[in-house]
C-alpha cells in the first residue's frame, strides 16, 4: 500500500472523481477511475476500489452501473437535474439586475453542480429582449446588508443615485445619506425595490436597489411601525406599475385574442363575460396613471375602455397631448 499523503483520502477523491468526470452519457470503467486517482497520487486495486463504490453509494452518492463492452460507474441521482440547472443558468444570464461579471461567476458555480460534460450544455446564450444588464457591482451587497438590517431590525443607511446621459452617478440630496427603516425587499419588473418607512417623513417609500451605494446597517434600532400599518402586498400593488395612484373600479373590453394577457396582468381569478361580437369584458381595479394607460394604449383597436368616464377622458387627453409632439 502506498504511503503518499494522500492515499488516506481515496475515497474522498474517487467521489470527487466521479461527482466532476461522469454522468448517464459518460460512465468511466474501474481502469479509468484507476488512472484518475493516480493523478492525485492515489493508487488503488480493483477490489478495494469496489469497496470503496459501496462505501459510497451507502453514504447516500447514487453510483449507478452500466455495462457495454465493460462496466463503467457514474453518479446517476444529482442534488439538481440537468434541466434544473439550465433554468438557474437561463435565470442568471437574462437578469438584468445580476451584473455581466457577477453573472459569469454564478454561472460556472452553478454549473460545477453537474459533471464537466454537462458543464458544456451550461454554456447557454439566451436572448434577452434587448435588456441591458445593471453596472452597479455593489448590489449584492446592497441586498445582503438590507435582509442583515430587517433581520436584526435595525435602520439601514445609504446613498441614492441617477445616471446621467455620461453613464455618471449624480446622487440625489447631494450625497447625502438616507437613514431609513427597511421594511422588506420587493422584485418587480426584472428589479430589485428597497420597501422603507422615513421616520422624518412619517412615510413609504421604495428604492432601487442598484442605484443605492454605501449601504451599511446601522447600530440604532428600527422604527415602531406598527403591524396594522403597512401591508407589503398593498403596497406593492398600489405603488409599482398600473396602480401607481389612486384606485378606479373600471370596465374594460379586450379582443379575444388578448385574454392570456387580461390572465397574465389581472390574474386567473378575474371574472370575464364574453360579449356578443365575441369581445371579453370585465371589470378590475386600476388608475388612471400614465403607466396604466399607456400599457392598455399597445393594445391599439384590440382594448377598449367602457367605464367610468373620468378614465376614458384620460386616456383621450393622453393620445391628444402625445399627438402634439408628431
Amino acid at each position: 500500500m502506498s504511503n503518499t499523503p494522500n492515499q488516506k483520502l481515496k475515497q474522498l477523491y474517487l467521489m470527487k472523481i466521479l461527482m466532476e468526470q461522469t454522468d448517464v452519457d459518460h460512465p468511466m470503467s474501474v481502469k479509468d477511475l484507476i488512472d484518475q486517482l493516480r493523478r492525485y497520487g492515489v493508487t488503488a486495486e480493483r477490489k478495494s476500489l469496489y469497496s470503496d463504490i459501496e462505501r459510497l453509494t451507502d453514504f447516500g452518492i447514487d453510483v449507478e452501473s452500466q455495462k457495454t463492452s465493460t462496466v463503467g460507474y457514474y453518479v446517476g441521482d444529482r442534488q439538481f437535474e440537468l434541466a434544473e440547472l439550465k433554468l438557474m443558468v437561463d435565470a442568471v444570464q437574462s437578469s438584468r439586475f445580476i451584473p455581466v461579471k457577477k453573472s459569469a461567476e454564478l454561472i460556472k458555480k452553478i454549473a460545477a453542480l453537474g459533471s464537466v460534460h454537462q458543464a458544456k450544455q451550461l454554456n447557454r446564450q439566451v436572448f434577452v429582449d434587448g435588456q441591458p444588464k445593471t453596472i452597479n457591482e455593489s448590489v449584492f451587497y446592497n441586498v445582503d446588508a438590507i435582509h442583515a438590517a430587517i433581520n436584526n431590525q435595525k435602520k439601514i443607511s445609504f446613498k441614492y443615485f441617477d445616471y446621467n446621459a455620461k453613464k455618471r452617478r449624480v446622487y440625489r440630496k447631494d450625497g447625502e445619506l438616507y437613514i431609513q427603516t427597511p421594511v422588506a425587499l420587493c422584485w418587480k419588473d426584472d428589479s430589485y425595490y428597497l420597501i422603507a418607512y422615513s421616520a422624518k417623513h412619517d412615510g413609504f417609500a421604495h428604492y432601487r436597489v442598484d442605484r443605492m451605494s454605501n449601504a451599511s446597517v446601522l447600530d440604532e434600532p428600527r422604527d415602531n411601525i406598527g403591524k396594522d400599518r403597512f401591508d407589503v402586498a398593498e403596497y406593492t400593488k398600489r405603488i409599482f406599475g398600473m396602480y401607481n395612484g389612486e384606485l378606479i373600479h373600471a370596465t374594460l373590453s379586450f379582443d379575444p385574442s388578448l385574454v392570456n394577457v387580461v390572465f397574465d396582468r389581472f390574474g386567473r381569478d378575474v371574472h370575464i363575460t364574453e360579449e356578443e361580437n365575441g369581445w371579453v369584458r370585465f371589470s378590475a381595479d386600476v388608475s388612471a396613471s400614465p403607466v396604466f394607460l399607456g400599457w392598455l394604449l399597445q393594445f391599439g383597436k384590440k382594448a377598449k375602455i367602457l367605464a367610468p368616464d373620468s378614465l376614458i377622458n384620460s386616456m383621450k387627453t393622453l393620445i391628444s397631448d402625445a399627438a402634439k409632439n408628431y
